[in-house]
């Protein structure tokens, strides 16, 4: 830990709570989607004759539409949605049981290719053998965000999760941190929310009132004004470990 990681005040008080975005907080998120939408494209291309060029735009542009559609809500991130939407647009109708496959295709390469950021484990059982609760909020569906904290054998770690399924928001709206406080009953200032996204993670715990910490690696944005302002940053899990020990 440096001062230089310290962009509000000298020093943090210990929390009651921690809560810990999923992606790309937990673990990197962009190298396994990379991977995952290749396996996909890869499959279209020899199942359905279609260049992975024009799948992928179209992959794009139903992506967009989907999330302008049904806004800020967790099944606006739905691989499922995407896919039979991107199979329509290619003029092949819905075809369900080729939109299965390959949102399985996704999910499944996805979490093959996704591992935890070294520190993740120790610092949440080091958060635990201190009395700290622990909490997860995460945006998109309950069923897979569910399956990554298995994968990841964070299942039993977390004493509380929230999805944006169960809050009926993504972040930054207040609703998923208000579900969290209804499971929590701590007050805002006690709890420590960490996650890597200022807009989401940072303006939504801001709005709640709670200490803001910002996981940053390559890709991240760290704003240094207003709401999005972290109380502190950090690069690997053990710049944390000082605060408990």
């Amino acid at each position: 830990m440096t001062k230089s990681n310290i962009l509000i005040g000298n020093s943090l008080n210990i929390p009651r709570a921690v809560i810990f975005d999923t992606d790309n907080t937990l673990y990197p998120y962009d190298a396994a989607h990379r991977e995952a939408t290749l396996a996909v494209e890869i499959k279209v291309e020899k199942q359905l004759g279609i260049k992975r060029k024009v799948f992928r735009s179209a992959f794009n542009e139903a992506r967009k539409e989907i999330k302008v559609r049904l806004g800020n809500v967790a099944s606006s991130h739905s691989r499922l949605l995407y896919m039979q939407k991107t199979i329509e647009k290619l003029e092949l109708g819905t075809r369900i049981l080729t939109t299965l496959d390959l949102e399985q295709t996704y999910w499944r390469t996805f979490l093959n290719h996704s591992k935890l950021f070294p520190g993740v484990i120790d610092f949440i059982h080091l958060l635990k053998s201190k009395g700290i609760v622990t909490a997860n909020i995460t945006d998109l569906t309950a069923q897979i965000q569910f399956r990554k904290l298995v994968y990841f054998g964070l299942d039993e770690l977390f004493d509380f999760v929230v999805t944006s399924e169960e809050a009926g928001k993504d972040k930054p709206d207040t609703k998923p941190f208000e579900v969290a406080l209804e499971k929590l009953k701590l007050n805002v200032e006690d709890i420590w929310m960490i996650g890597d996204n200022p807009y989401s993670d940072m303006i939504g715990a801001g709005k709640m009132g709670m200490v803001k910490i910002q996981k940053v690696h390559n890709g991240v944005e760290v704003i240094k004004t207003g709401l999005a302002k972290p109380h502190f940053i950090f690069r690997n899990y053990d710049d944390l470990s000082p605060f408990f020990i």
